[in-house]
């Protein structure tokens, strides 16, 4: 991460330089880019200030701590930065994920056969969007008799089965 420290009433020292760096080093994990960092020391009569602006990867997270010790200062305003790119890391993440598609691998539990006549098998399977013509051209490619998907256009849940007569045919909900 690239980092710039400025000092405000107070004089330059490479201790704090080297102990900023090193500090935001451990934000290079949650970046895909190398990011930005511009820190500013600052003293104001008793009152340490580290305020510290950071951009990368299409995000720009800004903190600010004031206390009577600048280490305490900067550890605080890292500790408080680490959060806020954490919580918007999340958010891109929910964000990309549609709502309901599990990423469990698909899962085979028997029911507790009560009456010894039928027993059911549950399988939890992922499903992904995608409109009707590509779910067509996966079916093509694996040998399963259906397929559940979410149809892209609809955002609905769908089902595509294989006919015996060979053509295939779509279950969709009613809107």
């Amino acid at each position: 991460m690239q980092t710039s420290v400025t000092f405000k009433n107070l004089d330059p020292s490479d201790h704090f330089r080297n102990y900023v760096s090193e500090k935001l080093n451990r934000f290079d994990k949650y970046f895909y880019n190398p990011g930005e960092a511009n820190v500013m020391l600052s003293v104001e009569k008793f009152r340490n200030i580290a305020e510290v602006n950071i951009i990368g990867d299409r995000m720009t997270i800004n903190g600010k701590e004031e206390t009577e010790d600048m280490h305490a200062a900067i550890d605080m305003v890292l500790d408080k930065l680490e959060k806020q790119i954490k919580k918007n890391k999340q958010k891109l993440r929910d964000r990309r994920a549609p709502k309901g598609i599990s990423k469990s691998i698909m899962d085979e539990s028997p029911l507790p056969d009560d009456d010894g006549e039928r027993q059911i098998m549950i399988k939890n399977i992922d499903y992904k969007p995608m409109d009707v013509d590509e779910a067509i051209m996966q079916m093509d490619l694996v040998e399963d008799n259906f397929m559940v998907f979410t149809n892209s256009r609809s955002d609905r849940v769908n089902v595509l089965y294989r006919r015996k007569d060979g053509h295939y045919g779509l279950i969709q909900p009613n809107p």
